[in-house]
């Protein structure tokens, strides 16, 4: 399961080098990519399949829950085409047990409208991903890193800093809130407690020092430029 996290594609080649090799499915999680591209093609054309989800907050949001599966695999497809509707493709003919997953008209018809401006609002994201690592200048912050413009839709603008807290505080005092993905590793979550006796010393750092910029297809030149400045204008040892 390759996840695209915050908009940046996998090294998709090599993952499929590795489940050819070893004769494994190969799935996506394009929930944060929409639009990302590599030589190869799009997110969720990469793999056996792929989960999109148009969450509102997402690259492309739906006005509620609401996602997709893709693949091009024909006997694959028909099957969650039956397990989306109870398990039916005919009334009151369940041939699987299924669920109550489908796209309703409303928010598909919101998507086809909004997918027009899909490229247009990446490229926007492209700029302040852009601007960010350009002018953003602080010993304090490590920014992150990418591989390919194309392959990357910046859903989130995640940086790095071991004043996590105070970096918070110093920038929602200059106006600029920011949020974290994800504050607790999948190993310390409640759910897996098979797992809490792991060690994970660098999922556990990354965890603590993430912090996501404000990312948005409507933010103005100003609103970029202040957080700019609010970033770089931040000192661990004043703000404490």
């Amino acid at each position: 399961l390759a996840v695209h996290l915050y908009g940046q594609l996998c090294d998709m080649p090599a993952l499929g080098t590795l489940a050819k090799d070893h004769q494994l499915l190969l799935i996506e999680d394009s929930a944060q990519a929409h639009g990302a591209i590599n030589a190869d093609g799009k997110a969720g054309s990469l793999g056996h399949a792929s989960g999109f989800s148009f969450f509102p907050g997402k690259n492309l949001g739906a006005l509620g829950d609401a996602g997709i599966i893709t693949t091009s695999d024909a006997e694959l497809a028909e099957m969650i085409e039956y397990l989306r509707n109870y398990g039916s493709k005919k009334k009151y003919e369940n041939r699987f047990i299924g669920v109550n997953s489908r796209l309703d008209e409303m928010q598909a018809a919101l998507l086809s409208v909004k997918l027009n401006h899909l490229d247009k609002e990446i490229a926007h994201r492209r700029r302040i991903s852009k601007s960010y690592r350009d002018n953003i200048s602080n010993p304090a912050i490590t920014l992150p890193q990418i591989n390919n413009e194309e392959a990357h839709v910046w859903h989130q603008f995640v940086i790095r800093t071991d004043h996590r807290e105070l970096f918070q505080s110093s920038l929602l005092n200059e106006g600029v809130s920011t949020l974290i993905h994800y504050p607790i590793p999948p190993h310390k979550q409640a759910a897996y407690t098979t797992m809490a006796k792991l060690t994970l010393p660098i999922t556990e750092a990354i965890h603590s020092e993430v912090v996501s910029l404000p990312m948005d297809p409507y933010m103005s030149d100003n609103d970029i430029e202040r957080v700019i400045a609010a970033v770089n204008s931040f000192n661990p040892t004043i703000n404490s």
